[in-house]
């Protein structure tokens, strides 16, 4: 580098002048002049609506949407048990690999309808979690 001369790094002024001229243009037509056709078609409209609810231990949800699955996520094999009436009644179920590192476990619709309580036995711990969790339905 040179006093004086370029620092051969992106020209940011040059660039912010090019995006304000497509916006002129974009603007002038009443649509987006360099809009690629496919980018459109794929995501343009409305966005798909999800009818799952993500649990995560990093970012434990209290309320799940009604009509939605609770999907239970972890980092290693589990087995959790929940209940729907305060631990007068209770399931076991396992976990299933998702192909990418992690463990999951879907509870349907129906069994978060009133909310659910669960805990979590880690398998390669052999050892419960020691605390319940609480979803309920919104």
């Amino acid at each position: 580098m040179f006093c004086g001369g370029p620092t051969d790094s992106a020209a940011p002024l040059l660039w912010a002048h090019s995006e304000y001229l497509r916006l002129l243009r974009s603007r002038r037509d009443g649509k987006v002049f360099d809009l690629i056709t496919e980018v459109e078609r794929r995501y343009g409209g409305h966005a798909p609506e999800s009818h799952a609810e993500f649990w995560l231990p990093m970012h434990p949800i209290s309320c799940a949407r009604r009509n939605c699955l609770l999907r239970i996520c972890a980092p290693e094999q589990f087995r959790l048990r929940w209940t729907q009436d305060n631990w007068t009644t209770w399931s076991d179920d396992d976990s299933h690999a998702s192909g990418v590192g992690a463990e999951f476990l879907d509870l349907p619709q129906s069994a978060i309808e009133a909310g659910v309580e669960f805990t979590f036995f880690w398998k390669s711990r052999d050892r419960w979690e020691g605390r319940n969790y609480k979803v309920k339905t919104i």
